[in-house]
């Protein structure tokens, strides 16, 4: 699907506000609300929009800690690279995980109540032998910046 300047205004736009109504998204990007629809649509069914959701103020929420850990694993073979990333799916705590090349295997982002559920986490972790062989915590003392939506401009420029 090729995507046209609209396309990505209306992607832009839902990734600041994605409880924006229709009328105000058809107005903001200057379509009126039926074709505005039918391209969300389009881009909904098309894969381009994973889903809506709000962004919650742990903080405020309860007490917990962040925590980012590079991963290594025993063995590299595909075999074992997919029994480490299934374990992954099924740890909750696990809110993020990333492959990577280079030094380490993995990148874990770990949300728990305190430092004493991330341990007993990685002890479990180890006991249940999903191939992780060396672990490198590093804990989040306070947010800088947060996981957001990078200008759409910036990737689809070329340049």
């Amino acid at each position: 699907m090729q995507l046209d300047e609209r396309d990505i205004r209306i992607l832009s736009v839902l990734s600041q506000d994605g409880r924006i109504t229709k009328a105000a998204l058809a107005e903001r990007i200057g379509l009126s609300p039926t074709p505005c629809w039918e391209r969300l649509n389009r881009l909904e069914k098309a894969g381009f929009i994973e889903g809506y959701g709000a962004r919650i103020n742990l903080k405020k929420l309860a007490p917990h800690v962040t925590v980012f850990v590079a991963a290594e694993i025993a063995d590299h073979t595909a075999a074992s690279f997919r029994a480490f990333e299934s374990a992954m799916q099924r740890y909750d705590e696990v809110v993020a995980c990333w492959a990577l090349g280079g030094g380490f295997d993995y990148i874990l982002q770990i949300v728990t109540r305190d430092i004493d559920a991330y341990q007993r986490l990685i002890d479990e972790m180890l006991d249940a032998r999903i191939g992780l062989s060396r672990y490198f915590t590093y804990i989040v003392t306070k947010p800088v910046k947060g996981a957001a939506m990078p200008p759409l401009e910036i990737l689809l420029s070329g340049g």
